[in-house]
């Protein structure tokens, strides 16, 4: 128990020897290393899930899922253990957003894979959907590729057989004519073989002539066209059955497949984002713990021990400050000296030299003289 204690404390970033003297604030600190501990687990178990989803690998989630793990713990850890109590709420808040910002990205972050995980039945079968509609819009493709060419054949083939049916038609309205002549229920009346019968006759076969003439010419081009189009056909066919049907299901559909069945269902929605809420809840409990619980005899003694450092800093500076200034005061007074110094004895050399100069001078006028 002792163990476990002692755990939850390191994960809390307290300092034990000051926690020592006032126990009192135990309590307080094991729920926040608690806190960070467990967020640090479900950190573990959203990376994890993640890779495996990724890599279909046990063992690459275990690791990354550890090293993810500790990386959030730690900055967790970080966060709570950095952030000291000031005077006033809003100087403390202003402490608490930056951290309070870290902490619901990571939330969001943790959250998501885990979400994945929780919806996985309703999201495999969306996956299913999804999988239907990309094979669709596949073969749409292909199909769309052959299209122009398909379309261009069934007009051909249309023109031909739409020429062949006139022609046929021709041809049996001849022969009927020719007919209900022939038995006086058509044309003149008259029920005889004559002239006006043989020559309806002639138009009949005039019409047949033409129909085998073009059927001559049409039927060979409409089996051209037709096996043209089986080959487009068979092209069509070969090519989806050559496309890659592989596992559809990688993170990234799934969480498009989340993202449909939120959009689709305001009961899918609603549950997504409690999921994400209570994430967000999660990993901020520690820091708004430290912001809106009152100021502990912990925070003083640690205040109080910071504050003997920074007076200690600020005493220690402000000495070598005065040694500084007292340093640099004697060398330039002690300069400002000795170039005073220099000054008068070069202005006595200059005189000696001048008053030196004016008796040579003054000699020499004298011997002229």
């Amino acid at each position: 128990m002792n163990q476990l204690k002692s755990f939850f404390l390191f994960c809390s970033g307290v300092d034990r020897d000051m926690l020592d003297r006032v126990p009192t604030e135990e309590n307080k600190y094991l729920g926040i290393g608690g806190t960070i501990f467990f967020t640090g687990v479900m950190a573990f178990l959203s990376a994890g899930y993640a890779m495996y989803t990724i890599f279909d690998s046990y063992w690459l989630a275990v690791v990354f899922g550890i090293i993810w793990g500790l990386m959030i713990f730690n900055l967790d850890r970080y966060i709570v253990s950095s952030m000291k109590r000031t005077r006033g709420f809003f100087s403390n808040l202003a402490v608490a957003l930056p951290r309070l910002g870290m902490a619901v990205l990571l939330a969001v972050v943790i959250a998501k894979p885990l979400e994945l995980k929780i919806f996985g039945k309703e999201i495999e079968a969306e996956l299913i959907v999804m999988e239907q509609e990309v094979f669709q819009e596949q073969e749409a493709v292909i199909r769309d590729r052959y299209a122009d060419r398909m379309t261009a054949y069934a007009g051909e083939l249309a023109s031909l057989r739409a020429d062949l049916e006139e022609k046929t038609a021709a041809r049996d309205a001849a022969q009927a004519a020719a007919l209900a002549e022939a038995d006086g229920s058509g044309g003149s009346r008259i029920r005889n073989m004559g002239p006006i019968y043989r020559a309806k006759q002639q138009a009949a076969a005039d019409a047949q002539a033409e129909l085998d003439a073009t059927r001559a010419t049409h039927e060979p081009l409409i089996e051209e066209k037709q096996s043209q189009v089986a080959v487009l056909r068979s092209a069509v066919d070969r090519e989806i059955a050559e496309l890659e049907r592989g596992d559809y299901g990688g993170i990234a559909a799934r969480i498009s497949a989340l993202d449909r069945l939120s959009q689709s269902s305001r009961a899918v929605a609603l549950a997504v984002l409690f999921v994400t809420l209570l994430f967000i809840a999660i990993e901020t409990a520690p820091i708004f713990t430290k912001l809106i619980a009152p100021a502990g005899p912990y925070d003083h003694l640690l205040a109080e021990y910071e504050h003997g450092f920074a007076a200690e800093a600020e005493d220690t500076i402000a000495v070598r400050s005065a040694r500084l200034r007292n340093r640099i005061r004697y060398h330039t007074e002690v300069g400002v000296y000795e170039t005073t110094a220099d000054i008068a004895e070069k202005k006595a050399e200059i005189d000696a030299r001048l008053r030196q100069r004016r008796q040579e001078l003054g000699e020499q006028d004298f011997g002229l003289g």
